[in-house]
């Protein structure tokens, strides 16, 4: 079994990897099948690693939706035909900065527990 601050760290690999494909802008990913694919495959990575992190870590952030990302993972895992990039879109320009900024939080959690 994988250390949480190994989850933790695998989220932020993701929202670094999918900041990095969707920097050229909406118009360029939008043309790019494989930036799309690139984004989703981390978006499905991210949220099945967010699953794997314990409830202690994520409580004192309520401002993430956590059940909404174990929802998209279902949706992106099961449901690919019924991916709307649109709603992706929204997820990549809205929520990974909260996000990130919470696994950061997180890792300074862990920090000073150890």
């Amino acid at each position: 079994m994988r250390s949480q601050r190994a989850y933790v760290e695998h989220v932020l690999q993701c929202i670094r990897r999918i900041t990095e494909d969707s920097a050229p802008g909406r118009d360029a990913v939008f043309g790019a099948r494989t930036l799309q694919d690139a984004i989703v495959r981390n978006l499905q990575v991210l949220c099945e690693s967010t699953q794997r992190i314990e409830e202690e870590l994520k409580k004192p952030h309520s401002e993430i939706d956590w059940k909404s990302i174990a929802g998209m993972r279902n949706v992106l895992v099961h449901d690919y035909f019924d991916v709307d990039f649109e709603a992706i879109w929204l997820v990549v320009s809205r929520d990974l900065e909260p996000l990130e900024k919470a696994m950061q939080a997180m890792l300074t959690a862990l920090d000073r527990a150890d």
